[in-house]
């Protein structure tokens, strides 16, 4: 129901990842006469919500007043039931960012050492790879105990889908010294050095923003504030590239034939910067697995959010993840415990 465009999106958005992914199955949540067209569509189950949680619904509004509403019931469908087992294995969600980070850490709750949840994403770097960037939105205000904790996240994600166990973690920040940056930011950088230097994760240091599209770590970290920004920011520079560059090939009859001879290159580049390709952002530190779509999202970008969902299902990221995360908290001596007291917040 969520996103910009709701049903005439996701629906034909899901019968494309179920036509791909023979052995997956599809809860469709949301109101009944929304559900209507799906109905005898093969491997999906409707469950039907009375209410909808609009762009611009307050947190509280979708918190305490819209107990029905999709994307509360969505998320109540990772809950495990009184057999132990839940209805579905991830949930995705193209609706309001800040309603659902607060819907399903209400629900599902935060796994052990970890006080909030992050979104978290791949943007494509010039090594011909990704740099995974957190927090892109789900919290704008971050003490500095929360960027180290994104930093154990971003760090179990990676190596649990890339196989990287050592990933190089990179502080944003306006500069590379230690010494700039707020003080929320310099305190930051003091707990992953030392994080860093009892062995927790790998931290590289101070990276800029330009850093994210050069590669120079794995794993850039920041508040959702800056996260969402640089997120929106790298989505437009993209889209601006590309009508750049198909007008400026359409302009006169030799720019056409430069066109033609450029045209394998001009579409690896339109693939590799495309940021519907890359399309669902994951909630790390919950006890479930949510997937945040992006509210302007079309049909195939839905769709890969989806895929994503899958694939981190099918490859027990939740699982893995968290093994990780415990495996550090609980080798991290008191005093780290100490010096962020929500860090053991369940």
């Amino acid at each position: 129901m969520g996103g910009d465009h709701g049903p005439a999106v996701t629906l034909p958005a899901c019968q494309a990842f179920l036509r791909r992914h023979p052995d997956a199955e599809l809860l469709l949540v949301g109101t009944e006469a929304a559900l209507a067209p799906a109905a005898g569509w093969a491997r999906c189950r409707p469950v039907v919500a009375s209410e909808v949680v609009t762009m611009d619904d307050p947190v509280e509004v979708a918190l305490r007043r819209k107990r029905d509403s999709s994307m509360r019931v969505a998320i109540a469908q990772l809950k495990p039931g009184d057999d132990g087992r839940a209805a579905a294995d991830a949930c995705v969600s193209a609706g309001n960012t800040g309603a659902l980070m607060a819907v399903a850490r209400y629900l599902l709750k935060t796994v052990e050492g970890i006080d909030r949840p992050a979104i978290a994403t791949v943007m494509p770097n010039r090594n011909d790879g990704f740099t995974t960037v957190l927090d892109l939105g789900a919290n704008v205000d971050c003490a500095p105990e929360h960027l180290l904790q994104f930093a154990l996240l971003g760090s179990a994600l990676v190596a649990a889908v890339d196989g990287k166990e050592d990933a190089t973690v990179g502080l944003l920040n306006i500069g590379e010294e230690a010494i700039k940056g707020s003080d929320t930011i310099k305190r930051a950088g003091e707990l992953l050095r030392a994080a860093a230097e009892r062995g927790h994760l790998n931290f590289h240091g101070n990276v800029e923003g330009n850093d994210i599209f050069k590669g120079t770590t794995d794993i850039v970290v920041c508040d959702g504030f800056v996260g969402n920004v640089a997120l929106k920011t790298a989505e437009g520079l993209a889209s601006m590239l590309s009508d750049f560059i198909r007008q400026e090939f359409t302009r006169t009859w030799y720019a056409k034939l430069a066109a033609v001879v450029a045209l394998p290159v001009l579409r690896h580049f339109k693939a590799r910067v495309d940021p519907r390709r890359y399309n669902g952002a994951a909630l790390l530190g919950l006890r479930g697995l949510v997937f945040k779509s992006h509210g302007s999202a079309d049909a195939f970008a839905f769709e890969q959010a989806l895929t994503r969902a899958y694939d981190a299902a099918r490859n027990r990221l939740l699982d893995r993840v968290h093994d990780r995360i415990l495996d550090i908290v609980q080798a991290m001596p008191e005093s780290d415990a100490a010096a962020a007291p929500v860090a053991r917040t369940a």
